[in-house]
């Protein structure tokens, strides 16, 4: 059973309603995806994962005093992982209660691996879920996260944006599942890219050769030994 207080709206029918369906579109969309570490950060302990081969997962879910699941922790601290130490995040809901939405995200962007992906589904600010959302969370630390934004600081930390659709029913009550161009939450997918090696100019040695050895192209006569 949930653990979250019975007046949280994370916890509230439609928005599990609206979170239960989103692996299923994700599933697809990650078929192609080489990684064996997965990190899901959501807000119940059991919303489900996509079933991806070979992937082993790290569950974490964000109450009001701190992560649960597999570890346990603070919110307003650090992820308590090393760096580049997942292929795949996935935070689903996560950034709507977060005290600190963009430490979190960069968070998620630190523990990924170079070439890993990084998933972000959340209630869209634009849409019939929308108002219902802003009165249902009154009192509560809650908050709905513009795409807009999220995609510039991804831009920012070196994430390339691949894919971004609507999920969900069109508004709370409606019963559509899946991708909708009208749905309430939002899917957005960003890979992180890979260093890129910069050669280092190097000066060169003196040759340990005989005067008369056959030198490499270019080598300077005053710098042989």
């Amino acid at each position: 059973m949930p653990l979250q207080r019975d007046d949280d709206i994370q916890a509230s029918p439609p928005l599990r309603r609206l979170r239960s369906g989103q692996w299923r579109s994700m599933a697809p969309l990650l078929q192609r995806e080489t990684g064996r570490r997965a990190l899901r950060i959501g807000v119940a302990d059991d919303d489900a994962v996509p079933p991806l081969p070979g992937m082993t997962w790290t569950r974490l879910w964000l109450a009001r005093d701190g992560y649960h699941g597999d570890l346990r922790g603070h919110a307003d601290e650090p992820l308590p992982f090393v760096d580049e130490a997942f292929d795949f995040v996935w935070l689903q809901h996560a950034l709507e209660p977060a005290p600190q939405t963009a430490a979190l995200l960069a968070e998620a962007c630190r523990v990924l691996v170079p070439g890993g992906m990084l998933a972000i589904t959340a209630v869209h600010p634009l849409g019939g879920w929308a108002p219902w959302f802003c009165w249902r969370a009154r009192g509560q630390r809650q908050s709905l996260q513009w795409p807009w934004r999220l995609r510039r600081q991804l831009q920012r930390d070196g994430l390339e944006i691949e894919n971004q659709r609507r999920l969900g029913a069109q508004r709370p009550g409606a019963r559509l599942v899946g991708d909708n161009r009208w749905g309430g939450a939002y899917l957005m997918l960003a890979r992180k890219q890979r260093r890129i090696a910069i050669p280092l100019k190097l000066r060169p040695l003196p040759a340990h050769a005989p005067v008369n050895a056959r030198l490499s192209p270019g080598t300077r006569r005053h710098s042989v030994s």
